[in-house]
């Protein structure tokens, strides 16, 4: 493994791991979200699904905006999780 000599380069090293290591707690927490409402829609728990919809859209759309995913991705998502609860 090569590592920088210049303090910039040494610099960006550490941001990116730090950025790195956020973005895969924010991506592991929308994941586990969004299994959450699913297992509740397979339950057929209609109150369980309604708190986990309302959490797992907030997070799509923070990670949307964030750019953790794209925003055609989330948009598909959340109109899934929309049609899935209407069919409760």
């Amino acid at each position: 493994m090569i590592l920088p000599n210049i303090k910039s380069a040494k610099k960006r090293v550490l941001v990116t791991d730090v950025k790195t290591l956020r973005n895969k707690m924010a991506k592991s927490a929308l994941k586990t979200s969004i299994k959450k409402f699913e297992s509740a829609v397979a339950a057929g728990d209609k109150e369980a699904a309604k708190q986990a919809y309302g959490v797992a859209v907030k997070k799509l759309d923070k990670a949307a905006a964030k750019g953790l995913v794209h925003k055609n991705m989330a948009a598909r998502k959340k109109s899934q999780f929309t049609r899935a609860l209407g069919a409760l």
